[in-house]
């Protein structure tokens, strides 16, 4: 006679938040490991953004330490408006949001969509930027507090915990549905095309700000701040002001409105996630065959480099330009540069020339100068350039078939500033000859590329050298604004110490300018292409033979870890 025997059933523990926020402090900490240099630009990040949260605390209590009601409401809905813009735009255009948790990770999990939005919502929040917008918003507690009180302050706190979750949540939802815009090839021109139009009017509203507050009437701005407090930019960071204030009433509606756009965003965010985990949006039926002469070989060739010889640098120039084009992460740089390299130069020579605002509308002050103009100029060669500061990072683990082919250091370098350069010389040919018309001196277009020519050379051949000795890893995301935890400080201090090197490269245009005077109008376009175009070759010869050494302690630094 069989016996059986039942065997007690496992308890399984639901899976909650808690899982994940624990999961993204084990991974942290694992990266972390044998990385003294991740960990100190960990700590050197959070100095910096301790520092910044001090600053932020300081503005927003300065109101209620000189009890100014009115200068409370103020700052209360334009700088809390302000965080929460800057959650929405900042990710897109510069910093990246944190995908230590890749959510395609969990597509074969089985975990339902609410778990996992919760879960990832949870491990967002632990960050080093979370806790400074945290502590800077706190200023708002005590200017609530001296204002109305214990039950005001109280308010306010609720609020902004409330107000941190809707910055997390917006950055979250945006980036995941652009990040699926760009997977599909039919909708990915549009949305890098609306990024580029949002991008682009910062520069405008900048300046429509910065001439504005010159003469302002700071009394006709408060209906302007009522208005942006029943929003969700302003609702969670007013409620505890309209307690303190006398209107009761407005603090729970407030707080509702702040609720309802967490929800919405949340929702929103689980629909983009779970296009995310599932794979790539189809971009419809598959194109026609093209038939091309010249055999496979030459089909391999994009038609804007089809007179490149077929050899091995030909290869490595036609393998970028499709990479350039093709990979959305990439192409959200190419926009970067396009819309911050045109309106920043008119930003500063604008603003060292002044505005005034009357009537009749915006009219300049005064005239630029040649040093200034340079010196913009700089700023968009050394931008222009920043991108290949991590150019291998980009291509992850496929590197290693440059390894296994055994490419020449000197070849692969000069072939990724070729690749790299056929989208960004127009770019510097069309800034060049907009700022001088934007400044009504067509004279000095040789001046304009000239200094950006010579600045975007040096910054290649500073570049080249930070992206073989600095490389790091970005995950394996079709996201193209994800970083892995850690990587946005190393991208930061990569960023700053690329752009300070190319700088410095580039100060011999800015001192030729000042002593030269109209006579390098006539020579800054010859001498700054050849300037560039020396550095760029001189970087990649002398990197070039540092790479044959590293190729594999570089392969192995940017292979994502699973």
């Amino acid at each position: 006679m069989a016996v059986t025997v039942n065997a007690p059933a496992e308890t399984t523990r639901p899976v909650s938040a808690r899982h994940f926020v624990r999961l993204k402090l084990r991974v942290l900490g694992n990266n972390f490991r044998g990385q003294g240099w991740r960990i100190a630009m960990f700590v050197v990040g959070s100095l910096v953004g301790l520092q910044f949260a001090a600053v932020g605390f300081l503005l927003f209590a300065l109101p209620g330490l000189t009890d100014g009601e009115v200068s409370a409401q103020l700052v209360a809905a334009f700088g809390g408006g302000l965080i929460v813009l800057g959650w929405l735009l900042l990710p897109l255009v510069f910093f990246g949001v944190d995908e230590t948790l890749d959510p395609a990770r969990f597509a074969l999990l089985p975990l339902s969509r609410r778990t996992l939005v919760t879960g990832l919502f949870a491990a967002a929040l632990v960050s080093v930027p979370t806790v400074a917008v945290l502590l800077a918003l706190a200023g708002l507690v005590v200017t609530a507090g001296a204002l109305g009180g214990w039950s005001a302050a109280g308010v306010q706190a609720v609020g902004v915990v409330a107000g941190l979750l809707l910055c997390v949540a917006a950055a979250r939802a945006v980036t995941s549905a652009l990040a699926s815009m760009l997977r599909s090839r039919r909708v990915r021109d549009l949305a890098a095309v609306l990024l580029a139009v949002l991008a682009a009017l910062l520069g405008p509203l900048q300046l429509a700000g910065v001439a504005a507050m010159q003469e302002t009437d700071w009394d006709r701005l408060t209906p302007v701040a009522e208005v942006i407090g029943w929003t969700p930019f302003g609702a969670p960071w007013t409620a505890g002001i309209d307690l303190a204030q006398g209107r009761v009433w407005a603090a729970p509606v407030k707080l509702l409105i702040t609720v309802a756009a967490i929800v919405a965003l949340l929702a929103w965010w689980s629909r983009s996630l779970e296009s995310a985990m599932v794979g790539a949006a189809t971009s419809g039926p598959a194109p026609a065959a093209r038939t091309a002469t010249g055999g496979p070989v030459a089909q391999l060739f994009p038609r804007a480099v089809g007179w490149l010889r077929r050899d091995r640098f030909g290869a490595l120039v036609a393998r970028e330009t499709r990479y350039w084009w093709r990979d959305a992460r990439r192409r959200a740089n190419l926009i970067t540069l396009a819309v911050v390299g045109l309106f920043v130069p008119a930003m500063v020579n604008f603003g060292g020339s002044g505005f005034t605002v009357d009537e009749q509308g915006f009219t300049t002050t005064g005239e630029s100068s040649p040093v200034l103009v340079s010196l913009s100029m700089v700023f968009v060669g050394v931008l222009a350039a920043v991108t290949l500061a991590n150019q291998f990072g980009f291509d992850g683990s496929a590197y290693a078939a440059n390894v296994v082919a055994g490419v020449p250091g000197q070849v692969e370098l000069r072939a990724r500033m070729a690749a790299f350069s056929l989208y960004v010389l127009p770019l510097v040919v069309a800034i060049s000859l907009a700022l001088a018309l934007i400044l009504g001196e067509p004279g000095w277009i040789g001046l304009t590329a000239g200094s950006l020519l010579a600045t975007y050379g040096a910054g290649l051949a500073v570049n080249t050298f930070l992206s073989v000795l600095g490389a790091y890893s970005l995950p394996e995301t079709s996201n193209p604004f994800a970083m892995n935890s850690g990587a946005g400080v190393a991208r930061s201090f990569l960023t700053l110490l690329s752009m300070l090197a190319s700088a410095v490269a580039a100060v011999p245009m800015v001192v030729a300018a000042a002593l030269l005077g109209d006579l390098w109008l006539w020579l800054a376009l010859p001498v700054g292409a050849a300037y560039g175009l020396g550095a760029a070759l001189l970087g990649a010869y002398l990197a070039g033979d540092v790479l044959d050494r590293r190729q594999p302690e570089l392969l192995a630094t940017v292979t994502p870890r699973r």
